[in-house]
């Protein structure tokens, strides 16, 4: 089935702004292969290491915050702290070479883009929160470690950190954790999704000291309690957990990486409530040799799984489904707010800061 059209097309406004997504392209060829995908990622991650003494001096700290942790360990205390002198406009402007990259690379993985993979990437570097001991979570850019970086839950998303790597060569004050959270949100933003408002200031753990144990991302295989139970302990209520696994609308899985294979419907490069429809729709267990996995009876196209289903099994998951699948825009609200909990879950931020909002390259094209 063809895809739906992005509902972005432009003519990017300058050659500069260009410059780096085309170097990237050079290297990267169409889609990027996975030994060049693994150069960059190698360079980006010798790169960023070397930025970790300039990062900490230049940034702004807030002791008092301290107290607002109660239990939480010293090893797990992350106060936000913002480059010296980066304002939202710095922050708007990485944002902006993120999105124009995107835009170039609409062909991306039979025609996803990169909206898929970025989201995915925000997701699984922030979903390793554990809010009894306020370890995990974005705030480390850990994933470049061993073992988070080879969890099989992350298979594939060195794609996504090579992706990203010529920002953190361009923009070298911003963090890991930084980078992948804003990109997750651009990804949404951009291919019609809500607005996500996101906070700066996470900051890289170069020392692999504070990297989470494997098993803290979902098991796709398990069943509705399970599902229940794994979101519970990142601080998310069932409402909160039908929303955020509504971004399965978009990409798809691959057999190489997770064991299951396809897109979850038509939408996987537009930020719809279409996973919800299509849940509720008819589907049958896919008769191959990989994991377990349903197909819809309509065409056989697309793919659900065990996790996904457990939504329409559970009726404390199911009214949600429901819901979400008749209004879209009650959606795009729950989406927004439990994604933006999710990128922060463990940052603590200054009293008074407020997150920003970030407006999309259609936004300022018509300003």
């Amino acid at each position: 089935m063809a895809s739906i059209a992005p509902t972005i097309s432009r003519v990017s406004k300058t050659s500069t702004r260009l410059n780096y997504a085309r170097f990237a392209r050079t290297f990267l060829g169409v889609a990027g292969s996975a030994a060049i995908a693994t150069y960059f990622y190698d360079n980006y991650k010798n790169n960023h290491n070397n930025q970790n003494n300039n990062n900490n001096k230049g940034s702004k700290s807030n002791k008092a915050l301290l107290s607002l942790f109660g239990g939480a360990s010293a090893g797990n205390v992350k106060i936000a702290k913002v480059p010296e002198g980066k304002t939202q406009e710095d922050y708007q402007k990485v944002y902006n070479d993120i999105a124009t990259k995107i835009d170039e690379n609409l062909e991306f993985d039979h025609n996803d883009g990169f909206y898929g993979q970025l989201v995915r990437l925000a997701w699984h570097t922030s979903g390793t929160y554990d809010k009894s001991n306020n370890s995990g979570g974005s705030y480390g850019g850990t994933m470049i470690f061993s073992p988070e970086e080879f969890d099989p839950e992350n298979a594939g998303l060195q794609v996504g950190r090579a992706f990203l790597a010529e920002f953190q060569v361009k923009y070298p004050w911003i963090s890991r954790g930084d980078l992948w959270t804003l990109a997750g949100v651009c990804a949404v933003q951009e291919c019609g999704g809500p607005k996500i408002e996101w906070g700066p200031g996470r900051v890289d753990d170069n020392t692999g000291a504070h990297v989470p144990e494997n098993g803290r991302m979902p098991d796709a295989s398990k069943d509705g309690k399970y599902v229940r139970k794994i979101f519970d302990r990142q601080g998310f209520n069932e409402r909160e957990t039908v929303a955020l696994i509504g971004a399965h609308v978009l990409g798809r899985c691959h057999r190489h990486n997770s064991g299951y294979d396809g897109p979850w419907g038509p939408s996987f490069n537009q930020f719809t409530n279409n996973f919800y429809t299509m849940l509720l729709g008819n589907w049958h267990v896919k008769n191959w040799s990989g994991k377990k996995q349903y197909e819809d009876d309509e065409t056989n196209e697309f793919m659900m799984l065990p996790t996904d289903m457990s939504l329409k099994e559970e009726p404390y998951f199911l009214k949600y489904v429901k819901m979400y699948a008749k209004d879209q825009d009650l959606f795009f609200k729950d989406f927004s707010k439990a994604f933006a909990k999710l990128l922060s879950n463990g940052v603590q931020y200054p009293s008074g800061s407020k997150p920003f909002t970030f407006k999309t390259l259609d936004e300022q094209d018509d300003s």
